[in-house]
């Protein structure tokens, strides 16, 4: 794998960064610097991702054939490197990034024709219904009742911590649609129109409590839906197959750039916190910290290149995308943990809707007021997408052959 980047790959790193500075306007930034989830509101998400569709960025990993932009290894690389140094929104990863690559591998071609322009433009909204109450990570558990009615599905169930719910216009589901065996047999993987009656979504909220638009998870219910048969992805009862095709596409994202611009914030937030006679940076114990950090995501950095290099060789992430989320996950966790500790006491004070512009009264610095909620919010980064632990399982025996 060659590091080095030529002249082409320059110009488009000097290309992305005009694009950044063109569309990423003051108010986006400012909501951005303030988010307690990585999350902007539904209209700021959509504002900056129909930029990125505008100018055909959309979806750096689609395949040109399905409006891709047909980027190098190194040119996917450069783009997530200046974004995450210029702090842009994340984009909404359960359209482009999940159901999308699902319908492209195992959807028909009415499904592809149908609904991979609206995901691509962003013009359709999309949550994921996986997750259930009492199943835990143990996904192949889920119980949502899905029966065969002829010319219909009829659904009846729960889908917790849905991300974004409260938005969707569309959802992808796994559902049981034949009782008994091997649990992980009887699943299918079904798309549901929010619009169709039955469906309830109700809010949870969580520990950063956040206002209305950082609100982040909901619960779904469904009584008695009819979902059209047209809906249903690939085979009924193969469902569990298409979702570990999604989940390694779920957790083999790229964490090295936003670590490294949390890291980033994590030195300029030192450099500015008072500590003895100096600042915090220059406390060598909290120094020893902040460098081990940079150290493990360095080195998180050139694994992701190895692994992302195979990918755009044409290989799946794989089992390898466990390695991935664990990493990453647990990184972000130990960031947002030493960036509490730098701030102190400054964690304390709630500021409930950190958008608001500050004023006198205001009891902490801009950059503090997001701190701790952000922190609550990430304690969830190592169970969403399947608990760590889960993630070891998989490692142990399909890359260690244990």
């Amino acid at each position: 794998m060659d590091l080095a980047f030529s002249k082409e790959d320059l110009a488009f790193r000097d290309e992305v960064r005009a694009f950044v500075a063109d569309k990423y306007d003051e108010d986006l930034r400012w909501k951005m610097s303030q988010s307690k989830n990585g999350y902007l509101d539904k209209e700021g998400q959509l504002k900056w991702q129909k930029a990125l569709y505008e100018k055909g960025w959309a979806a750096p990993n689609w395949p040109k054939e399905f409006g891709g932009p047909g980027w190098t290894a190194a040119q996917k690389y450069l783009f997530d490197l200046e974004m995450s140094a210029a702090g842009t929104p994340i984009v909404s990863p359960m359209g482009l990034k999940m159901v999308a690559p699902v319908i492209m591998a195992f959807g028909n071609d009415e499904q592809k024709k149908r609904f991979l322009p609206p995901i691509l433009a962003s013009d359709v909204w999309w949550c994921q219904g996986y997750s259930e109450p009492g199943s835990g990570s143990d996904l192949a558990s889920l119980s949502m009742k899905c029966e065969d009615k002829g010319d219909h599905y009829l659904l009846n169930g729960s889908k917790i911590w849905t991300t974004h719910a409260q938005w969707a216009d569309w959802m992808f589901n796994l559902v049981r649609t034949k009782p008994g065996g091997k649990p992980q047999e009887g699943i299918s993987f079904i798309l549901v129109d929010m619009k169709t009656p039955g469906i309830t979504v109700r809010p949870l909220p969580t520990l950063d409590d956040p206002v209305d638009g950082q609100q982040e998870v909901n619960q779904v219910f469904y009584e008695d839906v009819r979902v059209p048969k047209e809906n249903l992805i690939g085979k009924e009862n193969e469902g569990w197959t298409y979702a570990k095709y999604l989940l390694e596409f779920e957790r083999g994202n790229a964490y090295g750039p936003g670590l490294r611009r949390a890291l980033m914030k994590l030195r300029k937030i030192a450099k500015q916190e008072r500590a003895g006679a100096g600042v915090l940076y220059e406390d060598p114990d909290f120094r020893a910290k902040l460098e081990d950090l940079d150290v493990q995501i360095s080195a998180m950095e050139f694994t992701e290149l190895r692994i992302f290099s195979a990918m755009s060789a044409g290989q799946r992430p794989g089992p390898e995308s466990s390695m991935l989320k664990c990493r990453g996950t647990e990184l972000q966790q130990g960031i947002s943990e030493l960036m509490v500790e730098a701030i102190g006491t400054k964690a304390h004070p709630f500021i409930r809707n950190t958008w608001e512009r500050p004023n006198e009264e205001r009891p902490v610095p801009d950059y503090a007021a997001p701190v701790a909620p952000y922190y609550l919010n990430l304690r969830k980064a190592s169970i969403y997408a399947g608990s760590n632990e889960i993630q070891r399982n998989i490692m142990a025996k399909l890359v260690l052959g244990l």
